[in-house]
This record gives structure tokens, sequence and C-alpha cells, in this order.
């Protein structure tokens, strides 16, 4: 019989052929291949399917159905991934913030990964141009990833701040601490983010994904594409248009998924 949660099938789902050693080039590796091969999407949720969030489920959603999620299950996977390796994983939770003045609930799943003696921000699961591979758990370093530039700075009442560079500007993104969470703190936050009636998954479907050149974005009405900071916008006409292209850039189905 199957096992109900293989890592080597989760590697073929990645199209990772490298290593699988306890070393950040490894972490790298994974990281990257998970957010360029799978999806942030939140069509159950829009469509009011029950999100579970043990590593069976996870693994049968997203490796055996060939899904994405979004950073509840993507992270939350992630996690299970790591450990199953032999990783020093550490579970977190991260309150959103647009200003670095006013922020939110806890509401974002990021990881902490130890390796030897360097820390480092870990998170598969952020819809809005997140970081595409681990960040090293510094303050004001600024560091790139393909077309992207971050930092992590110190922040007074919450531990840490995320940023990401807009031109000459660093945009807030979210602020976390690294005081470990466990599955009950998942399950709650989760809850909110599935029902709460001002819930921004509950609202609008969203399916997006990195690029090494940029992002490519589905929305109810529109499919945006990012490349070399080139910015292509197209209007959604009908829903067989907006199912063609969540099949051929996400390899999602629309009439599998409802």
């Amino acid at each position: 019989m199957k096992e109900l949660f293989n890592v080597g099938s989760y590697l073929e789902r990645i199209k990772y052929k490298g290593k699988t050693d306890i070393t950040y080039k490894t972490l790298y590796g994974l990281h990257t291949a998970h957010t360029l091969e799978i999806p942030f999407e939140n069509l159950d949720v829009y469509y009011r399917k029950p999100i579970s969030l043990d590593r069976e489920s996870l693994f049968n959603k997203i490796v055996e159905n060939k899904r994405g999620g979004y950073c509840f299950e993507m992270n939350g996977l992630f996690s299970f991934i790591l450990e199953e390796l032999g990783f020093k994983v550490t579970n977190l939770l991260a309150r959103g913030t647009m200003d670095g003045k006013t922020y939110f609930a806890k509401t974002h799943q990021v990881l902490m990964v130890e390796i030897d003696d360097k820390r480092y921000l870990v998170d598969v699961g952020f819809g809005n141009d997140g970081i595409t591979a681990p960040l090293l758990l510094e303050e004001e370093v600024e560091q790139q990833q393909f077309t992207n530039t971050y930092r992590i700075l110190k922040e007074p009442k919450f531990g840490y701040v995320l940023q990401n560079k807009v031109g000459d500007e660093y945009r807030y993104m979210y602020a976390f601490t690294l005081d470990e969470c466990c599955p009950m703190d998942y399950l709650m936050s989760n809850h909110f983010t599935e029902t709460f009636p001002d819930s921004f998954f509950i609202k609008m479907k969203l399916c997006t994904m990195p690029t090494k050149d940029g992002r490519i974005t589905l929305t109810d009405e529109h499919f945006k594409v990012i490349s070399n900071n080139h910015v292509t916008e197209t209007k959604i006409s009908s829903d067989a248009e907006y199912n063609e292209l969540l099949k051929s850039h996400f390899g999602l189905d629309l009439d599998l998924v409802k």
C-alpha cells in the first residue's frame, strides 16, 4: 500500500533532483523549487471547502492532486517535509502590515529553519511578492532574490518585520516573533481566515506564482504578468477564458475544484 506521506513524491511534484542533506544549498533548492512550481491559490476557501491542515490531507491535496494552497497549507506541508528530512524547523505566526504602523492579527504561517549557527526565514506561502528563497535572519541586510530585494528589521513591539524593496523605497509586508506555535494556533488562525466575512480570501479568487524574472497572477477579473519590471495586464472576459488561463499557467482546472 502506498504511503500517505512520501517525500519522494513531493520532490517529484516540485521537480527537485538535488541532494537532501541538511545544508543551506538543499534548503535553498527545495524552497525555490516549491515556490516556482506550486501556485499560491485560495480556490477551496473561495468555494467554502474546508481546509484540513494535517500532513496527510496537505500531502494529498498539494502532491497527489497537484493543487496549490495558501499559507497554512503551503508552509504547513513544507514544514512537514523539512522535518521529515531532518531539518530543525520552528513554526511561527506573522501579522501583516502595509505601513509599519497598523498591524493585523496573526494570520500568516512562516517558518524558521536553523542550520549550523545560522537562522533563516522560510516562507513558501505568501502570495503577494513573497520571498522565493530562504532569507538569512539578520537585521538590516539587503538580500536579493531574482528580481526582488528584501530586508529584515527589528520591530520594537512585534519582533521582526519583513520588507520588500519597490523602486528606491521599502514596503512593509509582515512582522513576526520567534515564539514557536503549535497546531492548534494554526487551526484557529486558519478558521478565522477561511470564515471571517471580511477575509480577502473568501471575496476573490487568487492564483499567483513567482517566476525567475517576475510574477504571474490570476484574479477574478485580470491576468497580470510581471517580467523584468514590465507589466502586462489582461481583462478576463469569460469563465471559459479564466479556466483556460488557470489550466495553461497554473496547471489547475476549476471544473475539478468546485
